[in-house]
Formats: structure tokens, C-alpha cells, sequence
């Protein structure tokens, strides 16, 4: 079952996507600014910028393309797309719109290291070879800079031939601001709510480029917004509209006008489009290339839509009159487009310098590929349209997104649970997320809103009634309060929530424990949208390292009554749940009878036993009681619920794996037992979860193991079968994928206290040779270590790439140093 050594450890190879892999798709875009995709052909797609995913769309009349010509040879002219690839089976053919009867490269091939890609063509009719790079910033403990809503767009131009060639790059786009709509025969629609659209042509000092805009939506309306296409280049040829003509002459006057000498006619419109109606803009860049040169044709693609619906969906905000919109974060930054695209241009070098040592520093390691695939893979989660970031400096998230809109709202508390990426790159705007869960949505009695609601006026309800708190996602966040307080060492932070941090673990201690004894035995409900009932490992793990934290929060505050308090009934806790649910092997639930309620797992393994032991272990609290029982526990998990098939797995839930595939089913029943009803998703394959065993099974010693599950993961994210920065669950992008996060940290053995101003490395894989990117909320970097021939020795080495990191200790191999 578990892949040969040499593989699982060997396996550093990046991985590579051609034109062919139509599901492989590279998001570009800032925290909470949405996105544009990359797709594997060159394409631009999945237009998310207006606020709402956008799955599956395309933008009209929107490419690059390129043309070049020689001295004595006739010109070449393509769109800058490798081929598009069958089916075609469209009713009406592809529509004018789409471009797909201009000539195309023969191949394209897209390298993707988040947040960085590039795509490499090939053709046999240029002279010249055409690389792309693209990415929109994105640096730890950074998040403004990270958070800017464009995208930089490098096309590399060498010239292979032996003449100089003059090569022109046009890139086009619709002016889409109010909406597009398309009739049966894929027409844009003659009611649009678009109209009074404006393509402007603007020059700076710094930058020159298309602005377009409209003149139809005031500035407070959820249409407002516009985008740019800038370049500092100063060879520019321009088309601010195309024709405005009948029929699909629009197109045909655009590439006769761009083939015929590579200049641009402008049309002389000078009045706003039609109403119903919008306008498609032209910029090109020329340039004369010598044999064997390389030139750069940079472009900077910007968006500005402000104002988003001040809740959750339409149905689910604040209806207060003028508190039916809130702005996002980029707002309160840039005025326009045109400012975020200046700004990054502006800025690129330093921009792009920092990008690219947080790209190295995380894909330089010596762990296999594919793990460094699993964390680049779900960074994208941060920047999609699942999270967004408000004026007021809250980031909040849904579960994940439906192909139009958001899905399963409120920063769910048990979903988050999962998610390290956030808090390990951007612990700010994790800190966030916790003041609104302590801040806002624990009432008197300790009681938490396991969804955001509060903020937006609203209340969470459940089955037409208010929702109950969920057990693992309170518990789950009371170990984060620790968390985040290690990670920044922000005692200010913590004795601000600590007040409600007490109540809600307080809470737990009644609501769910009702006799007493440390094990949880009420009605909790969790994860899987039911109930469990009974002594369980699930929630039992999760209030043993709740306890835990709280021991340790109210220690470094002074609260000795507390810390003792909690310390005294973790130890109680502990010992009851192992004698209540261990049954030799691994923790069960603890029921006379199993079909006394639906949708219980009884005396089966769950994959998520060990959640909570997963928590202590990442955020350092060890241990959460006998080490043997929780090795074989874990074991267990692996031995009974990783499929190494599923041609003969019966699943009648959701389907996440399948046939020939690879992964982990979330229970099983090794001894029998399997309720009437079990617990619903019971046979599904979350990456989430199987990414927080593949961790725990690292910390446990199980590392082939843990490298198995992941492989497989990442086996399934081929870009063919699946996108590989699209992990989905209860929607694209789910959130709990960023549990990979955790992967590093336990291949690491990175334990971090910046309260005590202290952090260790202990890498979990036998190399002699060990390096790895690491952050706290103080700083970042590279941690490397290395056999010493001449002493025999380990010699560790810290890299400080990023923040202030000065005065902290660090203990690695045997030794101490000081930053």
C-alpha cells in the first residue's frame, strides 16, 4: 500500500501542465480583490473580479496577440493561445466572440509555482519564442501588498532567427463594467445592463494604457467599478474601441487593422456605447528585436469593483438603509484601476523581488515536490472569492464557493478549524477572524455563533430555529486565541479575548459535560452538520487541547486560578476519555445503542479522531495523553481508511474520489458496527482531513505514510482530472484544503513561541541535508541544516528574508543561536 521509499522521498520533480490539461487553471489576483485564471493554453478566464465567483466564464474579445515581421519575409500574426483543443461540439460552432477562428501556437506549456507562473510557447511559424509571466504579489506578513487588485503580465520575446524582427504584443479587452449578457446564438444580448461604457486612452509620467470605465453607475452602486491595461512601455499603438458595426465585423476590422502592419487604427469614437451596448480597447507594444535579444513586453492588467453586498449573499446582510453595501479593503488603498495597476508597475521590481524570494524560499526545499504542492496548491483559497477582506479590516470566509456565489457562510468555526495557511503567512488577518468570533459572537452565557453573523445584522439559524454552537469549532477556536498569541507574542491580543475565552471554554465545561468527568457527553453538534451524542474522540480531542490552551493562555496572563483550574481537569479529561473510547486500537464513539440516533460513526474508525491531538501537536502543546495509544491510533486511521482504489468502494454520498484513485475516506468500520444510517459524508474523501492525518502521522513517526496520503492528494489535482489550485469540497476552493499548511510545519518539527521570543527546528525526514521555509508573525525565511564532514556534526542556518526577527533564540541541532 505505501509507495516505495525512494519515490515517496525522491520526488522533487515540477510538475508541468500542457495546453491539454484544460482543468489546470492559475489564479491571479490579491487577498480579497477576487481573480482572473491563467489557463494552461494562455488563456485568460474565470473573470472573478465583480465581487461573485465566476466559474467558467470567459471574456470577449479578450487576448493577447503577436506579430512579427522581417525584412524580405511575410508577417506572422497569432493570438497568444496554444490551440484550442476538441470537443467541439457547440450547437453554433464558437461564436465570433471568442476569437476561435484566429490563428493560434502550436503548443503552450504552463509552469505553475504559486504565486508565480509562467507559460511557454511553441510554434512552428514564428521566428521569434514567447514566454509568459504572470502573478500579482503576494509576500508573507504583507498582506497590503499582497492584497493589490492586478495582475503583471511579462511576455519574454527572443528573437531565434537571423534577422531582426519587429514584433508587436496587443493586448485586447471587453470594457465589461455594468454586466454582460448573451442571447441563444451567444450574442452579447440587446438588454444588457451594461451602457454608457467609456474606453479611454490615458498617458502618464509613468504609465500609459486603456482606462474603461462607465458613466452609467453612481459611485456607491455594486456596478461602479472600471479596469486598466497599462504598460511603461513608450512604442505604443492604440485602439480605444473597436468598430462598432453589424454583425461580426467588430472582430474582422480588429485583426485586418492588427495584421496589416502591426499598427493600430483608433476609430475616433468620442461619445460613451450605446445603452445595452459596450466597447472591446486595444493597446499594443512595438518593439525591434536583434538576433538572438530578448525583450520584455510588460503589461499590467487592473480592476476596481468597491462595493460589495454588506453580508454574506443577498439574502443574508444588512438591510438598514445605507448599510446595504460595505466597501473591500482595496478601496480604502486606490482610488481607481488605473492607481492599483500604476502602483504596481511603479513598484514591480521591489514587488516582484519579494515574490520571487517567497516563491524560492517555498519551492527550494528539499521535502518531495508534491508536498510543496499541497501548500502552494491551497494558497490561492487566501485569494479567492471564498475569503474577502471589508473597509473596515475584517477577513471573513465562506466554507468554499458554488460556481456563482458563495458557499456555506458565516467563517464557519469548525471548517476554519482546518486552515493553517492564513494564520502562518498573514497572522494579522487571522487575528481578526478571532476578536470577531470572541468579540462578537459569544453571548453571555459562553455560548459561540459557530457563523459570523452578528456584524451583518443577522442571526445564524438552524433548521428554522437559532443555530447551536458547534463543539469542535469552539473548541477549535480557543486553541487558535494560543495560537495566534505564539505566533506573534501579542499578550495585548490575548488578554483582550481572554475574558471570552474563558467563557467559551467555561460553556463547554456545562453545556457539553454533563456529569462532570472531563468527557463531553451532550448533543455536539460539528464538522459534518450533525450531532454526535456520547464520549467521542472527535470533540473529546478537541476539548483536551481547548484545556490545554487555556492552562497555557492563562498562565502567561498571570491567572493561576484558571490555569490550574483547566490544568486539573485536562488531566481528568484525559484519563476518563482514554478509558471511555479507546478499544484497543483506536478511539471510538461510546453508545449503548448506535441507531438511537442517526448519523452516529459508534465503534467505527474515524479519520478525525485525532483532530484535536493534530492542533496540540502544530501549535506546541504536545502530547494530549498516552503517546502509544495516540501512535497507534493514528496508525490505525491509515492502515483502515486509505484506499489504494476505489473500483469496489461503495459510496452513495458526494463523490470526491473515484475509480483508479488514490485517498482517504473519512470512517470506516474494520470490525463491523456500521450504523443503518452512519453519520453523513462518512464515505467521502476530503483533502482537508486527509492533509491533517498525513500531518499527525508525521508527528507520530508514520512519515511514509503521511507522504502517501499526500501523493495521492496531489496525484488527483493532475490538471486533467482536476485543477491543481482548486481543491473542492462544499464547494471550489474550500477552505479546509489549508490544512496542508500544516504538512511544513510537521516536517519542520517547527515549534514557535514569540512570547518567549523563541523558536526550534527538528525535521521530521532522514536526509542529512534538510531545508525549509518557516514564519512567525514576526518574520520569515529559510531554514537550513547540513552535515558538517569535518566534525560530523549538524550545523543549522537560519535566513532572515523577511520582518524583524532580532533577539529570538533559536534551537536546532543541539545548539542555540541567536538572531
Amino acid at each position: 500500500m505505501i509507495g516505495s521509499k525512494a519515490r515517496l522521498y525522491t520526488d522533487n520533480s515540477q510538475r508541468t501542465y500542457p495546453g491539454a490539461a484544460k482543468e489546470a487553471r492559475f489564479p491571479l489576483g490579491g487577498i480579497g480583490t477576487g481573480n482572473i485564471s491563467l489557463g494552461s493554453r494562455g488563456e485568460l478566464r474565470d473573470w472573478e473580479i465583480f465581487n461573485l465567483p465566476a466559474k467558467g466564464t470567459y471574456m470577449p474579445n479578450t487576448f493577447f496577440a503577436i506579430r512579427v515581421e522581417q525584412e524580405g519575409r511575410q508577417p506572422v500574426a497569432k493570438v497568444l493561445e496554444s490551440k484550442l483543443l476538441p470537443p467541439h461540439a457547440l450547437s453554433h460552432g464558437y461564436h465570433p466572440l471568442t476569437g476561435a477562428g484566429l490563428p493560434r501556437l502550436d503548443e503552450s506549456e504552463l509552469i505553475g509555482t504559486y504565486p508565480m507562473a509562467r507559460v511557454v510557447f511553441r510554434d512552428g511559424d514564428l521566428p521569434v519564442q514567447v514566454e509568459l509571466e504572470a502573478f500579482t504579489p503576494m509576500i508573507p506578513l504583507d498582506p497590503e501588498n499582497s492584497g493589490i487588485p492586478a495582475a503583471s503580465l511579462t511576455y519574454r520575446v527572443t528573437n531565434t532567427s537571423d534577422l531582426p524582427a519587429e514584433v508587436v504584443v496587443a493586448g485586447s479587452l471587453i470594457n465589461p463594467v455594468g454586466g454582460l449578457k448573451y442571447d441563444k446564438f451567444g450574442n452579447l444580448h440587446h438588454q444588457m445592463p451594461c451602457g454608457q461604457n467609456v474606453n479611454a486612452f490615458r498617458q502618464d509620467s509613468d504609465a500609459s494604457g486603456l482606462e474603461l470605465s462607465s458613466e452609467k453607475w453612481a459611485a456607491g452602486d455594486l456596478n461602479y467599478g472600471n479596469l486598466a491595461l497599462q504598460t511603461t512601455h513608450a512604442n505604443l499603438t492604440v485602439k480605444r474601441a473597436w468598430l462598432r458595426g453589424a454583425w461580426y465585423d467588430f472582430l474582422q476590422e480588429f485583426w485586418d487593422d492588427f495584421t496589416e502592419d502591426g499598427r493600430l487604427t483608433d476609430l475616433g469614437y468620442e461619445t460613451p456605447s450605446e445603452e445595452h451596448k459596450t466597447d472591446t480597447g486595444s493597446l499594443g507594444v512595438i518593439e525591434t528585436i536583434l538576433p538572438g535579444e530578448t525583450k520584455e513586453f510588460q503589461f499590467a492588467l487592473s480592476w476596481y469593483f468597491p462595493n460589495r453586498i454588506n453580508g454574506w449573499y443577498d439574502r443574508v446582510m444588512d438591510t438598514r438603509p445605507g448599510h446595504e453595501t460595505i466597501r473591500n479593503h482595496y478601496a480604502t488603498r486606490f482610488g481607481s484601476a488605473w492607481e492599483a495597476g500604476a502602483y504596481l508597475l511603479d513598484n514591480l521590481d521591489r514587488l516582484r523581488g519579494q515574490t520571487v524570494a517567497f516563491r524560492d524560499a517555498l519551492f527550494g526545499t528539499t521535502l518531495p515536490g508534491y508536498v510543496i504542492d499541497a501548500l502552494a496548491g491551497n494558497m490561492p483559497v487566501l485569494r479567492s472569492t471564498t475569503c474577502f477582506w471589508l473597509e473596515n479590516g475584517k477577513f471573513l470566509g465562506f466554507e468554499g464557493t458554488f460556481d456563482d456565489e458563495g458557499s456555506c457562510e458565516g467563517s464557519c468555526t469548525h471548517v476554519w478549524n482546518y486552515e493553517q495557511t492564513l494564520a502562518f503567512l498573514y497572522p494579522s488577518l487571522e487575528r481578526t477572524m478571532r476578536r470577531v468570533e470572541f468579540l462578537e459572537e459569544v453571548d453571555a452565557s459562553g455560548k459561540m455563533a459557530f457563523r459570523a453573523m452578528s456584524m451583518f445584522n443577522c442571526e445564524w439559524r438552524w433548521g428554522g430555529y437559532t443555530g447551536p454552537a458547534a463543539a469542535d469549532g469552539q473548541l477549535g477556536a480557543i486553541m487558535r486565541v494560543f495560537r495566534e498569541w505564539k505566533l506573534s507574542g501579542d499578550t495585548e491580543f490575548l488578554r483582550e479575548l481572554w475574558p471570552n475565552v474563558k467563557l467559551a471554554l467555561d460553556y463547554a465545561l456545562v453545556h457539553w459535560d454533563h456529569d462532570g468527568d472531563g468527557v463531553m457527553e451532550g448533543e455536539q453538534h460539528n464538522t459534518y452538520d450533525i450531532e454526535f451524542y456520547g464520549p467521542n474522540p472527535l470533540t473529546g480531542m478537541m476539548l483536551l487541547g481547548a484545556l490545554r490552551a487555556g492552562e497555557a493562555m492563562a498562565g502567561g496572563l498571570g491567572d493561576q486560578e484558571a490555569a490550574e483550574r483547566y490544568g486539573h481537569i485536562a488531566s481528568l479529561s484525559a484519563g476518563r476519555l482514554s478509558e471511555l473510547t479507546w478499544n484497543g486500537e483506536y478511539f471510538v464513539q461510546v453508545l449503548d445503542d448506535v441507531n438511537a440516533h442517526k448519523y452516529q460513526h459508534g465503534i467505527g474508525c474515524l479519520s478525525d479522531q485525532l483532530l484535536g491531538q493534530q492542533l496540540a501537536h502544530l501549535y506546541g502543546l504536545g502530547h494530549l495523553m498516552e503517546q502509544e495509544r495516540l501512535k497507534s491510533a493514528i496508525h490505525a486511521v491509515f492502515r483502515h481508511n486509505f484506499k489504494p482504489d476505489f473500483k469496489d468502494h461503495v459510496n452513495c454520498q458526494r463523490v470526491y474520489a473515484l475509480h483508479d484513485e488514490q485517498g482517504l475516506v473519512l470512517c470506516s468500520w474494520p470490525n463491523g458496527g456500521r450504523p443503518k444510517l452512519p453519520f453523513v459524508y462518512s464515505d467521502e474523501v476530503w483533502t482537508g482531513i486527509e492533509y491533517q492525518v498525513a500531518t499527525n502521522l508525521v508527528y507520530e513517526g508514520f512519515v511514509e505514510e503521511g507522504l502517501t496520503i499526500v501523493k495521492a492528494v496531489r496525484d488527483r489535482q493532475d490538471g486533467y482530472r482536476r485543477n491543481p489550485w482548486n481543491e473542492v469540497e462544499c464547494g471550489h476552493h474550500y477552505a479546509r484544503s489549508m490544512s496542508s499548511w500544516g504538512l511544513l510545519i510537521a516536517f519542520s518539527g517547527f515549534a514557535f513561541d514569540m512570547a518567549a521570543g523563541t523558536m526550534s527546528f527538528k525535521p521530521a525526514t532522514p536526509e542529512e541535508a534538510f531545508a525549509a521555509f518557516w514564519s512567525t508573525g514576526r518574520g520569515w525565511g529559510v531554514y537550513r541544516q547540513a552535515l558538517d564532514p569535518v566534525s560530523g556534526s549538524m550545523v543549522p542556518q537560519v535566513e532572515v528574508l523577511g520582518g524583524d526577527m532580532s533577539g529570538v533564540l533559536v534551537h536546532a541541532c543541539g545548539t542555540t543561536v541567536q538572531l
